[in-house]
C-alpha cells in the first residue's frame, strides 16, 4: 500500500513539473493562467488559516494583498522617485495591525469595510501628493531577482529557452509547497489544536486557559503575511497594479475557494483555488462560441460568470461540505451500538 502511494506521488510530482512544457504547447497564455492559479492557491492557503483553523470570518483579507502588492509596486516603480526627488537624491540607484472582540457577522462586516476602506484609500491617493498614482495605477513594476537571477526575462538552460512565465510557475510552485508544509505543521501543533478549539466554542476555549485574544492575532497575522506574499508575487508578475484588482469581489472569492474546497483541508483548498482560479479563465474559451450561438445577444463576461455561478451551484448541492472535506467532517456518525438487555435468571424457591 506505501509502495503505491510512493508511486502515485511520483507520478503527480513529475506531472507537476511537467505541465508548463505541456501548456506551452497552446502558448504562454496557459502558462499565465497556471501561474495565476497557484497564486490564488497561496491566497486561500492563508485564509485557510484565519477561516478554516481559527474560524474566524474574513471578507476583507484582500486588503492585505492590496497592501503586499503596492508596497513592492512603488518599491520596484520609478513612481515613488518621480513624485519625490528628494528620495531619487537620496537612492540614486532606486529603492529596491483587527478588531478582536467581534464574532460572527460581526466580525465578517468589520472586516469588510476594511478591505474597502484600504481600496478606497489606494484610489484616492492621488492628490495632494501623488504616492499611489490613483486609479491609473502603477507600472514598470520590476521583475522578481532571485541571487542575480532575472524571473522576468527569458533564459535558456542547456540550450532550451524558458520563457519568463514558465520561470514563474516554478517559483509559484515552490512556495506554495513550503505553504503546505508550513500550514500542515501548524494545524498539528498546540497553536493548530488552539485555533479549532476557538473555532468550535471560543467560551469553552476561554475557560480552559486558552488565551484567545493571542491567538486569533496569531491568526490574522499568519493570513495576512500569506496574503502580503502574494500581493509582492502578483505585483512583480504582473508588472502592474491598480486598485481594480483589489475589489470585494476578490475577497469572495477567495473566501469561495476555501468554503468550496473544504474549510480546514489543506488538499481541499487547494483544490477550490485551483479550480476557481483556472475556471473563469478557461471558460473565456467556451463563451466566445456560445455568445456567436446567440447571435451576440449575450455578452461574453456576463455568459462566462453565469457559467461559473451555475456551476458552483452544481457543486454545492452535490457535494455541501466541499469537494474534498476534513475527514472528520466527511464521514458520518459511528452508528451507537445497542446495549444488551440482561436476562432475568429465575431464582430456585427453597421448599
Amino acid at each position: 500500500m506505501k509502495i503505491n502511494k510512493v508511486i502515485l506521488y511520483f507520478v503527480a510530482g513529475l506531472a507537476i513539473v511537467a505541465l508548463p512544457w505541456v501548456l506551452q504547447i497552446y502558448g504562454n497564455a496557459w502558462v499565465r493562467i497556471a501561474d495565476t492559479a497557484l497564486l490564488y492557491v497561496l491566497l486561500a492557503i492563508g485564509l485557510n488559516i484565519v477561516v478554516g483553523y481559527a474560524g474566524l470570518l474574513d471578507l476583507g483579507y484582500v486588503a492585505f494583498f492590496a497592501v503586499g502588492a503596492y508596497l513592492a509596486a512603488l518599491l520596484g516603480s520609478p513612481h515613488l522617485l518621480q513624485a519625490f526627488p528628494q528620495l531619487a537624491a537620496m537612492f540614486p540607484d532606486g529603492l529596491g495591525a483587527p478588531t478582536l472582540k467581534l464574532r460572527g457577522d460581526y466580525l465578517a462586516i468589520v472586516t469588510l469595510g476594511f478591505g474597502e476602506i484600504i481600496r478606497v484609500f489606494l484610489n484616492n491617493l492621488d492628490h495632494p501628493v501623488n504616492i499611489t498614482n490613483g486609479p491609473k495605477g502603477l507600472a514598470q513594476v520590476d521583475s522578481l531577482q532571485i541571487f542575480g537571477f532575472d524571473l522576468g526575462k527569458k533564459s535558456t538552460v542547456f540550450g532550451i529557452e524558458i520563457p519568463s512565465v514558465t520561470n514563474y510557475y516554478y517559483l509559484f510552485l515552490v512556495l506554495v509547497i513550503v505553504s503546505v508544509i508550513i500550514c500542515h505543521r501548524l494545524e498539528h501543533s498546540r497553536i493548530g489544536r488552539a485555533w479549532m478549539a476557538i473555532r468550535e466554542d471560543e467560551v469553552a476555549a476561554k475557560a480552559m486557559g486558552i488565551n484567545t485574544r493571542n491567538l486569533k492575532l496569531m491568526a490574522f497575522g499568519m493570513g495576512a503575511t500569506f496574503g502580503g506574499m502574494s500581493g509582492v508575487l502578483f505585483a512583480t508578475f504582473q508588472g502592474f497594479v491598480s486598485p481594480e484588482s483589489f475589489s470585494l469581489q476578490e475577497s469572495v472569492m477567495i473566501v469561495a475557494m476555501v468554503v468550496l474546497g473544504g474549510i480546514g483541508h489543506i488538499p481541499g483548498v487547494i483544490v477550490g483555488a485551483l479550480l476557481l482560479a483556472a475556471l473563469p479563465e478557461v471558460l473565456r474559451y467556451v463563451a466566445g462560441p456560445l455568445q456567436q450561438m446567440t447571435g451576440g445577444r449575450l455578452d461574453a463576461s456576463i455568459l462566462r460568470q453565469l457559467l461559473i455561478a451555475l456551476a458552483m451551484i452544481g457543486i454545492m448541492l452535490s457535494r455541501p461540505r466541499g469537494l474534498w472535506p476534513a475527514p472528520e467532517h466527511g464521514k458520518a456518525a459511528p452508528a451507537p451500538v445497542p446495549t444488551p438487555v440482561p436476562v432475568p435468571v429465575p431464582v430456585p424457591v427453597a421448599k
